[in-house]
């Protein structure tokens, strides 16, 4: 393919699909705009965890994610794990009968679409735990310890817990370690990258034929992908193209926990119970994960108890309390974070915008204007779609042969009533933890 293909946004996803086309295609003339700094306008702000735990409501996301973990495996082994993908697994804990029942349940859905098969324990010696580094040669599905045995495998959790389930197929990585490498293969396998802001997309013929940028300069093109992150909806404008897509503000918060109340090797730990903090009840789904930073004993606190669509804005506006609710659930699931209620320190709140479609499922395919393309939506999963979603735009782009899976990504599905029927029905809160 010799067309010049002109990528705008240089998030996870803009890097990847440079690296996909670049290397793993062979396509020339591939050019990779940003104002920014590749990385960092979302894509170093996450948790930066992946699954293959997605509960529905089929199995077209667990298909998908599926595939981006192989290829995240695949560079894992061509780089020496440069980028320390790792198995520790996602942990859901519940102190409630109603939880058990309902991770029982769900899982075996789950395993049903293909995640493996679902494993129960009730003594801990026919568990077998993760290691806290690593990838391979591990179980898949997910291991269900109830009562004794979840405490015995997880004793920082709370004593009333009566079941964790533990998904084996999932963990973390640092993922700019990642993305820096995907950049460097890239600039390595031709691509340009350019430092500017672009400001419009002219078409003639309802064709793409160039991209305009601030500085006055102009990129002549007959392919341009849109992986422009939280602006998408800006960038589709350009073309007159109105992106089915609305923004939830999540937020992080990087916390110091110097007693070792949460172990490093634990796994990325959910507590699916929901929790009463002064008088008000906030819905399960309080986060922990070990995060290595500067004083080796970090933490990365999450909770997305507001999910109201929003307008995004630069810098995100965070609630004053945010740190003090996250602190306050996690201590319900793990009560030896109690002594840090007494401290003044909340720890760093930071974050970004989730960019999703009705259906929380990424935007990824042609648009209506011939040659245009885009890559996008990838709400929270972006570190752990991009992979997927970068290999799918490739094959689009360069005419290659499409998975079967492709249609559901599509821009153009909203154009059948009965799948936008379908999608209200699901709800856009669909596979978000």
């Amino acid at each position: 393919m010799k067309e010049k293909v002109v990528i705008c946004g240089a998030g996870i996803g803009g890097v990847a699909a440079a690296y996909r086309l670049a290397v793993k295609h062979g396509a020339a003339n591939v050019v990779l705009i940003d104002e920014r700094d590749p990385l960092t306008l979302t894509s170093d702000k996450g948790t930066q965890g992946y699954r293959n735990w997605w509960p529905g409501p089929d199995d077209t996301m667990l298909r998908f994610i599926s595939r981006s973990i192989d290829l995240m495996e695949e560079m894992a082994d061509e780089t020496n794990n440069l980028f320390r993908l790792n198995r520790r697994g996602y942990l859901f804990a519940t102190a409630q009968a109603g939880g058990v029942e309902n991770l029982r349940t769900t899982a075996q859905r789950v395993s049903a679409f293909g995640m493996g098969a679902l494993r129960e324990h009730c003594a801990s010696d026919t568990y077998h735990a993760a290691p806290p580094e690593g990838y391979r040669d591990q179980p898949t599905g997910a291991d269900l310890l109830l009562d004794d045995a979840a405490l015995a495998a997880f004793p920082f959790l709370s004593p009333a817990t009566k079941a964790a389930l533990h998904v084996r197929r999932a963990g973390w990585m640092n993922a700019l370690a990642l993305g820096a490498w995907m950049f460097k293969q890239a600039a390595g396998a031709g691509v340009t990258f350019v430092r500017g802001k672009v400001t419009g997309i002219d078409t003639v013929g309802g064709r793409v034929q160039r991209v305009r940028l601030s500085s006055g300069e102009s990129i002549e093109t007959n392919r341009v992908v849109l992986a422009a992150g939280p602006l998408l909806h800006d960038a589709g404008r350009m073309l007159g193209i109105e992106l089915p897509l609305f923004h939830e503000l999540h937020a992080k918060v990087t916390f110091a926990d110097p007693r070792g109340v949460i172990p490093r090797s634990a796994p990325f730990t959910i507590w699916i119970d929901p929790v009463e903090i002064a008088g008000r009840e906030f819905p399960g789904g309080a986060h922990v994960r070990p995060f290595d930073g500067p004083r080796g004993n970090e933490l990365y606190l999450i909770w997305t108890y507001h999910s109201e669509p929003c307008t995004p804005t630069w810098p995100p506006p965070y609630a004053a309390e945010y740190g003090d609710v996250c602190l306050r659930g996690l201590a319900a699931m793990a009560p030896g974070m109690a002594p840090y209620l007494t401290a003044k320190d909340r720890g760093v709140t930071d974050g970004g915008y989730y960019c999703k479609t009705s259906d929380n499922r990424p935007l990824v395919g042609p648009l209506g204007v011939e040659g245009a393309y885009v890559l996008g939506g990838l709400s929270g999963t972006g570190i752990m779609s991009s992979q997927s979603a970068a290999d799918l735009l490739a094959l689009h782009v360069t005419g290659a042969a499409l998975p079967d899976y492709a249609p559901a990504f599509l821009p153009s599905r909203y154009d059948d009533p009965l799948y936008a029927g379908k999608v209200e029905q699901w709800g856009r809160l669909t596979g978000q933890l």
